[in-house]
């Protein structure tokens, strides 16, 4: 089966941090952003594994839209 999940990564002064939110507990980390989507990559496909045919085909039909927005403060 293949799909899409989406992938948040959060940058700051130690390295990178990603989520995939369809994945409660999916997190990985790295260097870079290259090193940290390579992680992800992997803890996704472990995760995946671990799931029923059922439970990986609900999470791989959702849909998570993001954006960004200005603000002011």
């Amino acid at each position: 089966m293949t799909g899409k999940v989406s992938v948040v990564i959060e940058q700051d002064d130690h390295g990178c941090y990603a989520w995939c939110p369809e994945l409660k507990g999916c997190q990985s980390q790295g260097a870079t952003v290259e090193e940290t989507l390579t992680s992800i990559r992997k803890a996704i496909d472990l995760f995946l594994l671990t799931m029923t045919d059922e439970e990986r085909a609900a999470v791989l039909s959702r849909e998570i839209l993001a954006t960004a927005i200005e603000v002011h403060a």
